[in-house]
């Protein structure tokens, strides 16, 4: 029988889950190619014959996605199989009709064949965009579990943005952990807290397999979300965080559409800084959409360490690096510190920006006044350093997840912001978690 050729597109992710679930044993069909985007260098290496199986003795090449139309056109691709997150609708359909147009199908995988069922209660949180609070929600289920008695898991969409066989499973249960596994700082800023928390943590490349060790520990598992993917395990209870700062993207971005129609509980969050109009418009779609799902109401408080070193201050505001970027974040924790505790001035980076950072700036240039903490490689992180070494200003206000001065030299005067998610009156998350603290 002849394979049907295929070309997964992805972004180091959702991408590999897709081929490990549906096409790595199937030998009606050859995956021919990955394309890679979103993440810098994460192209120009191959998935790795160790993970690949038995019918890809040579492991699969993996394409910047700039080359798509000619490994479509060279490979004679049949089928094409997008698989990333955080994209408009709009996006995803353009590519779609790219495709079709040299002649192959275009596909979107369903959610059901790549959801793993767990032997334990499993309790998904994912969102309808990067940056809506689905680390800080998950970091509250858990909370209330372990307060339970129980043991926890948190499984964390994959990053696996270095040797991908040695990625296949990663288990982290301390800041160690972290360091042994050479992790960037996009991993350290999901990990860390979990960890500090006293969460186990695991992630990697071969979800099944993840799951698997994962079960062996806990009574219940976390899957903590990435961007706005859809969940890699078939859920018991679905938690869906949206963003009022940007209402409608609950309805316009792939797939956080599938997430906000799939959810049992949909957890607004931020209320205490969002627009009255954008909390209604979110209510309101929540209503016609998806009216059986449990709302939470929550807040996300900022904290500052050093607050006296803002007021009145030219600030650097550093915020979480996606959650600016193809997040499309116009501000962050950082920025809200500077208005809350009355900067003088926010400082524009861009002057001063150096390497890998100026060309996220010129690949984002809505990103603006501020410096998102990109560090998915050594060069990035050197280049962070530097930059925030050249800026002239009084203080640096950084809104990362992570303590960023424990991964890079700041001399200027710091400022950290913390939040933590806040539930406002009830339903609340212990009232929809009820069956799970018995």
């Amino acid at each position: 029988m002849k394979k049907r050729r295929l070309l997964i597109m992805g972004a180091a992710g959702r991408d590999f889950h897709n081929f490990n679930t549906l096409y790595r044993d199937n030998d009606s069909v050859e995956v021919v190619a990955f394309t890679a985007t979103q993440i810098p260098d994460i192209d120009d290496r191959k998935y790795p014959a160790e993970l690949a199986g038995k019918l890809y003795p040579d492991g699969i090449k993996i394409y910047p996605e700039e080359k798509l139309e000619e490994l479509i056109v060279k490979e004679k691709v049949e089928e094409v199989i997008f698989s990333y997150s955080d994209v408009t609708s709009q996006y995803v359909m353009q590519k779609g009709q790219l495709v079709n147009t040299l002649g192959a199908h275009f596909t979107i995988v369903g959610a059901g064949p790549t959801m793993i069922k767990s032997t334990k209660p499993l309790i998904s949180v994912c969102a309808t965009r990067t940056g809506c609070g689905k680390s800080q929600t998950t970091r509250a289920v858990a909370k209330l579990l372990i307060e339970a008695g129980k043991k926890v898991a948190a499984i964390r969409h994959p990053m696996p943005y270095g040797d991908l066989a040695k990625q296949k499973v990663q288990r982290f249960a301390s800041i160690e952990d972290l360091k042994k596994h050479k992790c960037t700082i996009e991993e350290m800023e999901e990990y860390e807290p979990h960890i500090v928390n006293g969460i186990i943590i695991y992630a990697g490349v071969d979800y099944e397999a993840i799951l698997r060790e994962a079960e062996k520990e806990a009574d219940v598992i976390l899957w903590d979300g990435g961007n706005n993917d859809m969940s890699f395990y078939k859920p018991d209870l679905s938690i869906v965080v949206v963003d009022p700062h940007r209402p409608s993207h609950e309805l316009d971005y792939y797939p956080g559409f599938a997430n906000f129609l799939m959810a049992d509980v949909i957890v607004i969050n931020k209320i205490d800084t969002a627009d009255l109009e954008g909390i209604e418009e979110v209510r309101e779609n929540i209503d016609f959409y998806n009216p059986e799902a449990i709302v939470v109401d929550a807040a996300s408080p900022l904290s500052v360490d050093k607050p006296e070193l803002i007021r009145g201050k030219k600030v650097l505001c550093v915020e979480d690096g996606p959650t600016l970027t193809h997040g499309g974040m116009k501000y962050g924790a950082a920025i809200m510190a500077a208005l809350k505790f009355g900067a003088a001035e926010l400082v524009d980076p861009r002057p001063w920006a150096t390497g890998k950072l100026a060309r996220t700036f010129s690949r984002y240039p809505e990103v603006g006044t501020l410096l998102p903490a990109m560090g998915y490689g050594d060069e990035q992180i050197k280049d962070l350093e530097a930059t925030i070494a050249k800026v002239e200003c009084d203080t640096v206000i950084i809104g990362t997840p992570i303590d960023l001065r424990r991964v890079v030299k700041i001399s200027q005067p710091s400022a950290r912001v913390s939040y933590d998610l806040s539930e406002i009156g009830h339903p609340d998350l212990r009232d929809v978690l009820k069956d799970y603290l018995k």
